[in-house]
């Protein structure tokens, strides 16, 4: 534990690049369009609990992993975005479906350290986010991109990009997925 928030805390973030393919602002609401390229990632799932019963149990252990409770006991370094993935019915609703997941840092991609014997079991806003902000900020850009706009519509990311112990000046965000032409 005490690993985790020393990584949380004092260790380097390592931030997911990507390739900004635009920026657009359309009835006031500003959101891009990125495109990211493959990578590993630690992931963790739940179903039957609601999104604010279960996210922070679920963090805490992908921040565990990479803190260094895994079977090397390497502290990783921190890598954002903890993405979320949640799967809305079709009144809005968040499933109790969700997929919680972390990039791998870069100089362990080829060689992820192995997960102990218990293994971790865009639009851009502020705060402390929880189901209803997710759920409020999806909801606007879907209304901002229109009925017509190519984007899967089954599930989308809930994704921060700060440790859970920053109190201000906190980085959240909302993608889509963008359907292939």
């Amino acid at each position: 534990m005490f690993g985790m928030m020393k990584n949380s805390l004092f260790g380097n973030t390592e931030e997911t690049e990507y390739k900004l393919l635009s920026s657009e602002i359309k009835d006031g609401v500003s959101f891009e369009v990125r495109r990211y390229d493959g990578a590993k990632y630690a992931v963790v799932s739940s179903e039957g609990r609601t999104f604010d019963q279960v996210t922070g149990e679920l963090v805490r252990k992908l921040l565990m992993y990479i803190g260094g409770s895994n079977e090397q006991a390497v502290a990783m370094g921190t890598a954002a975005p903890i993405i979320v993935t949640v799967y809305p019915r079709n009144d809005g609703v968040l499933s109790r479906r969700l997929v919680v997941a972390i990039r791998i840092p870069t100089s362990y991609q080829q060689e992820p350290p192995t997960p102990s014997a218990t293994p971790p079991s865009p639009r851009q806003f502020g705060g402390f986010a929880a189901e209803s902000e997710y759920r409020a900020e999806a909801l606007r850009l879907t209304r901002t991109l229109g009925e017509t706009a190519p984007f899967q519509r089954k599930q989308y990311f809930c994704c921060s990009y700060d440790p859970p112990l920053k109190p201000y000046g906190r980085r959240n965000e909302v993608w889509f997925l963008q359907e292939e032409p």
